[in-house]
């Protein structure tokens, strides 16, 4: 199926933050970059996150049934091209770059402007991606970071 390119232009414009999307699975710690991901309702506390079924971090992240959501700030651009430019089935992503776990193990960027910590409440096929619903069961704000990286195609894949 193609999709029409006005149809594609249109979508471009629909503004997303950057995150990046962690996740531990018998001791294995991965990571991808993400724009897709919503609050999905206040009680209980849900995100919905979009996966593509080709990421490492997808059958990961079903299989353990936790993950975290990073909010990237402005100044970390780089970190986000880090884990979304490699595969974690060749690199180890985490090899050089801190983070602390939660309540769920899931990898929390140090540094970073927000993170969420989820454990998979439902996940829907969508396309090409997995929508991922998580329930929040822990959280927290990086005082010092206070907007978060808008995604901006040009500006990523410069």
């Amino acid at each position: 199926m193609s999709v029409k390119p006005h149809v594609n232009r249109a979508l471009g414009r629909m503004v997303h933050g950057v995150y990046v999307i962690g996740t531990v699975l018998d001791g294995r710690v991965n990571a991808m970059t993400a724009a897709w991901v919503a609050r999905a309702s206040f009680v209980p506390p849900l995100v919905t996150v979009a996966v593509g079924r080709t990421r490492f971090s997808h059958d990961m992240i079903l299989s353990s049934g936790v993950f975290s959501v990073n909010v990237m700030g402005p100044g970390d651009v780089e970190l986000a091209r880090h884990f979304g430019f490699k595969t974690g089935r060749k690199v180890d992503k985490f090899r050089d770059v801190p983070y602390d776990t939660a309540v769920t193990g899931s990898p929390i960027l140090k540094g970073c402007a927000a993170w969420l910590d989820c454990r998979l409440s439902a996940s829907h096929e969508a396309g090409d991606h997995t929508l991922v619903v998580g329930e929040v069961v822990d959280g927290g704000v990086n005082p010092a970071v206070e907007q978060a990286l808008v995604y901006d195609r040009k500006r990523f894949f410069r």
